[in-house]
């Protein structure tokens, strides 16, 4: 993996999109040091997406953004149009459809790779931002690696709603960080799912975390430490997935 850098910066942009209430979509970069005063080129980057209840500077994303520039991986985080718009007008609305959804994907894809056209590019999301991710690598989108915060399998007590019918043409290596007791991700299906994926699968399940990678007293554990389990997780997977080709498909437990 690329060397820690000491003094990740972060920068806030703006990335234009041909949208029917909003013409640009407010983003984040988090980048190592080196690499945001031109002494470094990253050997991958990553796009972070959010998802549909919260928005791109949530506790787990933030940490997951703040680790990735820590160790010397470039991350953009992007919001939504319905996002951006709630944003702007102060109230909450539903997600767009997922056309919108892809295009703005793709509109964010497009500046982290005119950014950085040489990195090994790696897109991830929460749930619904996850999903989009994999509906853009399907079709055929300029995509080496996919990972999941919270794969959204289906909707909470309907698994026979299964959202997995282009697995198969996804061949890219992805890894699926899941909670155990995450009410949209059955973790028998998703396997049984996955047996269709084209590329190579690691799944990582965290005990006691939720949909959201919440956690009860219970259990033991704090989110703090469920954070840094899953960023852990990601992290050492991205390094063994460098510097190209799939890792090998795997299943373990934090």
């Amino acid at each position: 993996m690329s060397q820690r850098s000491a003094e990740p910066v972060r920068e806030a942009t703006t990335i234009p999109f041909d949208g029917a209430h909003v013409d640009a979509l407010s983003a984040i970069w988090d980048l190592p040091g080196a690499v945001a005063a031109g002494a470094a080129a990253p050997r991958q980057a990553v796009l972070l997406a959010h998802g549909a209840g919260a928005p791109m500077d949530v506790p787990l994303l933030d940490a997951t953004a703040r680790a990735l520039a820590a160790h010397g991986v470039p991350c953009l985080r992007f919001l939504y149009p319905y996002t951006e718009r709630a944003r702007r007008e102060e109230r909450r609305l539903p997600p767009d459809r997922a056309p919108v959804l892809m295009a703005a994907h793709r509109a964010a894809a497009a500046v982290l790779r005119a950014r950085f056209p040489d990195a090994r590019r790696v897109f991830g999301g929460k749930s619904m931002g996850g999903r989009m991710a994999s509906l853009i690598a399907a079709e055929g989108d300029d995509v080496d690696a996919l990972f999941f915060l919270g794969y959204p399998l289906h909707p909470a007590g309907k698994p026979e709603r299964l959202r997995a019918e282009h697995f198969a043409a996804i061949e890219l290596p992805a890894l699926f960080l899941q909670g155990d007791r995450d009410a949209l991700c059955d973790l028998a299906l998703l396997d049984r799912e996955l047996e269709r994926w084209g590329g190579a699968a690691t799944v990582h399940v965290e005990r006691g975390a939720d949909h959201g990678f919440d956690v009860r007293k219970k259990d033991g554990r704090t989110p703090d430490e469920v954070r840094t389990s899953v960023t852990a997780t990601l992290l050492a997977w991205l390094g063994a997935a460098e510097p190209e080709g799939p890792v090998p498909g795997a299943r373990s437990s934090g």
